[in-house]
């Protein structure tokens, strides 16, 4: 079983561009969004994924990811995928040991930037940089599935 630990956070100011070590433009749709788990087809970086999740609050939740065809791919998000598609890029950040995701969102979700630390474990510690503001791990609105059909603009 694969579970993902994950705890997200508000993005204060621009200070983590200083430890960037890569950055990849993501766009994805989702082909099932649904009360307990979505689908979703990600392309970036030129390779494409197939991600299933559950839709469970809070930092632990069931995550499936394989890859797929990049051509399957934009099919899917072109033909199959509802609602818009998440624009954004994903920034890898270091800090305290550990690897840091920021994403800046475009489109409809323009302004919203959140950061991601992944853990192996739910108390695991890890350092909160100085340009992580309020946490926001337990609220689903931050969720890339709930910014498909609550997106950050119309908040």
């Amino acid at each position: 079983m694969a579970t993902e630990i994950e705890r997200k956070f508000l993005v204060l100011n621009d200070s983590w561009r200083d430890a960037v070590v890569s950055e990849t433009r993501y766009k994805q749709g989702y082909l099932a969004n649904r009360e307990n788990a979505s689908v979703r087809v990600r392309i970036g970086g030129g390779k494409a994924y197939l991600n299933i999740k559950s839709a469970t609050i809070g930092a632990s939740r069931l995550e499936f990811e394989y890859e797929v065809p990049l051509q399957d791919a934009e099919e899917m998000l072109n033909q199959v995928a509802s609602g818009p598609c998440i624009d954004k890029v994903r920034y890898e950040v270091r800090h305290g040991g550990h690897l840091w995701e920021v994403d800046i969102f475009h489109g409809e979700n323009e302004g919203l930037i959140v950061a991601e630390i992944e853990l192996e474990s739910e108390d695991e510690s890890f350092e909160v940089p100085a340009w992580a503001g309020e946490e926001v791990t337990g609220d689903p609105k931050y969720y890339n599935a709930m910014l498909v059909r609550h997106p950050y603009s119309q908040w």
